[in-house]
This record gives C-alpha cells, structure tokens and sequence, in this order.
C-alpha cells in the first residue's frame, strides 16, 4: 500500500505537457464535432459522412489557431480555476467564428463545399465544446484531487463566516487540487443565513457547535473568515474553540493577499500575537524619514529582544552612522552577521558596558551622535531582588553615565525605554527602572538645553528574552508542567516590533521630558495565556500537560499599571498613543540621593541597597519578598 502511495505521489507532481493537453482537446472538438452532426440529423448516420470526414481537419486546424492564440494548452489542468475557464470559452468562441466566417465566404464565392458548415452544426458544436471542454478539465481536477486525497488523509473543517471572505476561503480550499481539507459547512451569526445553505453546503449557529456536534462529524479545525472581527471577539471565538479541542486557524486581512488573490498557503495558525486582545498598532508616520535620514544614531543593548528590533527598524532609513553598543559578545555577533547578510552598510559594533564611563566618553567622543536609544538594563525580576547591587549599576549608574555624555556630546535626543513595573513598583528592577526615570527629569533644569529627553514606558513584550513566551515554549517541548506564580496574574503584552516602532515614533514626536504610553487594550491573565498556549501547540490541558500554580515570586504585582498618579495624559494623532508629563520631583534631593546610591560599594548590604532605592521612590512598596520590613514604619 506505501508503494502505491508513493508511485501516486510521484504521478501527482508530474505535469503533463503543453503538447498533450492541446491534442487532448483537439480529440475532444473532433469529437463533438461529430456528436453535433448527430444531433443536427436526429440520430442518425444518414448525413454524407465523407463530407463530413473532409471537414475534420478544417475544424481541428481552426482549433489549433483559436487554443494557440489564447494560449489555452499552456494550463495546469489540475489547478483550473475561472480565468482558465473564461480563457477556454473565448477560443471556443473563436473555433465558431471562424467556422461561420469560412461557411459565409463558401457560400459567397461558392468555394469547396468543405468549408460550408451547416450553422446549426456550428452552434451545436459550440455548446457542446463548451460543457465537454470544460466539464473534462475539472473531471481531470477532480481525478486529481480524490488521488491526493488517498495519499493523505483529509481533514474535516467549518469555516466561520459565511459572507465574502468566506465565499473567497471556499473557493481557496476547493479550487487547491493539494488541499487536505474537506469543508463540512459554514458558521455564522447571521439569522437570516443559518440554517441556509450554501455551495450545497449548511450554514450552522455557532451556538450549535458543541463537543457532541463535533465528534458526530469528525471535526478537526475551524478556519475563522471574517475581515472586519476585531482582536477581542477573536480572542473570544478561540478560547470557544479551544475548549472544544479544536485547531483554530485564520484568514489574513485582504492587504495582505497575493496580488489581491486569497491562497490556502496564506491561512495561518492562530498564533499569540493574534490573541492580544486589542487592535496591532500601526504607525505610519512620514516624518520619521525626516527624523533619522543623515543621522548618526546610537543604540545601547543593541543586542537584547528591543534594541536588536530596533535596529533592524532603523536600517530602513538612510542614517550617517548607526553604532550598536552591548556587552553580550555573542548576541552583538549575530545581529551584526545579520546586517551584513542584508548588505546594510555604515554601522559600527562596539563591545562595551555602559557602566565603564571613560569607554563611553571616548564611543561619544569618536562618533558624536545625534539621537541615542538607551535600551541598555537588567529587566529580570527575581535575579535583581537577589542582586541589587546589579541593578542599580546598571539600571542606574549606566543609564546616568549614558545621559551625561549625551549632555556632553550635544546629542539631539536622548530616548530611554523604560517599563510598566516602573510604575509603583515593588520590586528592585521596577524600582531601579523607575529612578532611570527619575534621571532623565533631573536633566530638566541640568541639561544645556539642547539635548531633548524622552521616556518610552510600555508592558510585556511577547517573545523576548526571558520573557514568558520563550518559557512556555521549552516548558511545553519538554511535556509540561507550565508554571504559573498565581492563577489571576494579569499582565499587558505588545509585540516586539510594536514596542520598537512606539519608540521610533517617541523619538519622533517627542519635544522634551514626555513619557509616551499606549493604550494596550485589556490585560491578559497569564493562565489563559498558558491554556492558549498548550491549545495552539497541537496538545490539550490537562490531558497532555497541566499547568502548575507556583505562587507569586518575589517583588511580583498581581497586575501591572502604565501611569503613576500625578502623571496626567493627553492624546496624540494616533488614539493608541498617550503622552504624560513627567512626575514633579525635589531634583535637588533626588540628584544628591542617587549619586549617593551610585556611590555605595559591592559589599554593601542588600538590605542596605534596597533601603537607599526606597528612600528615592517612596512609592515603591516590596512585595513578597526579604525587603518586605521596610515598609514597616
């Protein structure tokens, strides 16, 4: 049986020449030729058959010009669609025509009686040359696809919607001879469509799709159609299906179809960044061509899951000089190798730590750049609240050494990605990023004037390091559990070009001091997202991996917030991005209180540390962890 598989699969991905498939059809308008004149005599063989035989050639050689000059031989039988179809009817339509033209100057100039066609055999040929020539190219179609079909095994799917994209899905799912998908029907919402039917097929309530519905008709998968569903009904039409056990897979808005045409290569899984419950954001924005064009740009921890993104967004701009700067050898290495393999010239990367300020100075010096994205920081929660000390080198004294040379070196912009855990913090590494936060407001009066400071604060982004993405994934190849610290953790999740292309347009936009966040739409409870996870990997919870509660670690929030109280908003151009100004401070005494906590030695006592931080940001409350006793008063 796999032998005879395998000789069909062979067979199956041979195309017959264009040769065979034009003497395929000649045999088929010899043929109808034939049938017309039986037709046009009632039956009968009493007509004169040698005249007959004498106007075979003539119609053949009509039909060799007519398929040739439209080009009808040179399909793929397998894959006709309707503009074959179309292609087909107007060179039959020329086989006519030069019958009727050949039959007219016969008669005209009483030729050989060979070309005089009676006009009823003419027209009767030419409808039998249409349902026989194009009923046998989707015969052969459909031969195909039934020996596919045997090869592997079908898959029964519903598609949801059942308007025009799901019309234009059928016909993408059908009209594929190397489909394995067997439609069973359409779901829709629509009242006055349910219970209908469409392409002989029914449209079902989506109320009626329940387990017992599913397992009567063997249904593997959904593929959802709707062009106008927004990202909040999807999230909840697959969380439905998801319960069901069902694969769930999308059709791609019509932008992004292949010259305007819907292919079955182009239905996708449903993937994380689909269930984000909100809108994508999209900016478009002409003046970032301005804003980079003939700029040199610096990028701190250019190798880590932002600044990595960020650069390959910048290098779609014409800069002057584009320096990445990280401490991660390796990391550096393949996003410069990446560069390379894309020809993208004028970019220079330096191995360096933005806690070594003399190296800065000289990297400064040398380049003297223009705008500076300070992506640079330690982002993880529990190793900070284990190495405070860490942190704040970094998070802090890094991001204080990075300003002062952008002061020193007239940069033009400064831009710092910052993070919603810096929001009333209560733990080290929100904390820490808060005070970042909290140096670039001390530049207000400080700096020269020129240099324009700039705060991005944005959520979770899917897929970066460390992120919880990335540990689901491993979690899952190696059969489970996922761990979860707490069964209502929520959080806000964007995706990683979404957080870059939000701090293009900051830099951008920005005139001074701001702090750029967006609207992230509701937060999504990190256990769904391990549910949706296990789902769109093939697997079922609990059957095949369950999902284990931990409880909160260290310094963790239940739930994260994007604006301190006292950070008032307003709105820009586009509705998902909102502007705050920054928190009015004592800079005075916060300037003196952080170069004091900059000054503090490796030996110092983490309590001792922590204390210091909380000193500077009085919001910060430690949560669930060894730092708790300093919110005793």
């Amino acid at each position: 049986m796999e032998k005879l598989k395998n000789i069909l699969r062979k067979l199956s991905n041979r195309y017959a020449s264009k040769w065979l498939v034009l003497l395929f059809d000649l045999c088929i308008v010899g043929l109808t030729f034939f049938i017309a004149y039986i037709i046009r005599y009632n039956f009968n063989l009493d007509f004169d058959f040698k005249l007959f035989l004498k106007q075979v050639p003539f119609v053949l050689v009509a039909a060799i010009i007519s398929f040739l000059s439209v080009n009808s031989h040179k399909g793929v039988v397998r894959f006709t669609g309707v503009n074959d179809v179309v292609n087909l009817i107007i060179g039959i339509n020329i086989i006519a025509t030069i019958l009727i033209v050949s039959t007219f100057l016969s008669r005209k100039f009483n030729f050989n009686n060979t070309f005089d066609i009676p006009g009823s055999i003419i027209y009767i040929h030419l409808l039998l040359n249409v349902l026989i020539l194009v009923g046998a190219k989707f015969v052969v179609k459909s031969i195909y696809k039934s020996i596919v079909t045997n090869i592997e095994e079908q898959k029964s799917i519903l598609i949801y919607g059942a308007g025009t994209s799901g019309m234009i899905t059928y016909d993408a799912v059908t009209n594929d001879p190397k489909s394995h998908y067997k439609i069973l029907g359409f779901i829709d919402e629509d009242e006055g469509k349910i219970g209908k039917k469409i392409n002989l097929l029914n449209v079902y309530n989506p109320k009626s799709i329940t387990k017992e519905f599913i397992e009567k008709h063997h249904i593997d998968e959904i593929i959802i159609s709707i062009q106008s569903i927004n990202s909040n009904k999807l999230l909840q039409l697959t969380n439905s299906f998801f319960n069901l056990n069902l694969k769930v897979k999308i059709v791609p808005a019509v932008k992004h179809w292949i010259d305007g045409d819907l292919s079955i290569g182009q239905i996708k899984d449903i993937n994380i960044e689909d269930l984000l419950g909100r809108e994508p954001i999209n900016i478009d924005n002409p003046l970032l061509i301005e804003e980079y064009t003939n700029k040199v740009i610096l990028v701190t921890g250019a190798a880590g899951s932002i600044g990595s993104e960020l650069v390959r967004k910048l290098t779609h701009f014409k800069f002057t000089k584009l320096i990445l700067i990280d401490n991660a050898e390796s990391a550096l290495y393949n996003i410069q190798q990446e560069l390379l393999r894309n020809n993208i010239k004028h970019v220079e990367t330096i191995v360096s730590d933005v806690r070594n300020n003399v190296r800065l100075h000289m990297i400064f010096n040398t380049y003297k750049p223009d705008i500076v994205f300070h992506a640079a920081a330690y982002k993880h929660v529990p190793l900070m609240e284990q190495n405070p000390y860490e942190a704040v080198s970094v998070n802090i004294k890094g991001t204080k050494n990075v300003i002062s040379n952008a002061v020193k070196h007239g940069t033009d912009k400064f831009i710092l990605i910052s993070t919603d855990k810096a929001v009333n913090p209560t733990n080290v590494m929100g904390a820490t990023k808060r005070i970042a936060e909290m140096l670039i407001c001390c530049q207000k009066e400080a700096s020269n004037g020129k240099t324009k400071f700039i705060i991005t604060r944005f959520g979770n982004v899917l897929g970066s390091n460390g992120s919880v993405i990335p540990l689901f994934k491993k979690q899952i190849e190696n059969g489970g559990p996922l761990t979860v610290t707490h069964r209502d953790i929520i959080r806000y999740f964007m995706t990683i070009p979404e957080a870059s292309q939000l701090v293009l347009e900051a830099a951008a936009m920005g005139l001074g001091y701001e702090i750029f966040v967006f609207d992230m739409g509701k937060p999504i409870r990190i256990f769904d997202l391990a549910v949706n996870m296990i789902t769109l990997s093939g697997l079922r919870y609990p059957e095949d991996i369950d999902i284990k509660i931990t409880g909160l670690r260290p310094g963790e929030k239940i739930f994260e917030e994007l604006l301190i109280d006292g950070e008032n908003t307003k709105p820009t151009y586009n509705e998902k991005i909102m502007i705050a100004k920054c928190k009015e401070i004592k800079i005075d005494k916060v300037r003196q209180s952080i170069s004091e906590l900059c000054a503090l030695h490796s030996t110092t006592q983490n309590i001792e540390i922590v204390s210091k931080i909380k000193d500077i940001v009085p919001e910060y409350n430690p949560n669930n962890s060894k730092y708790d006793v300093l919110n005793i008063k």
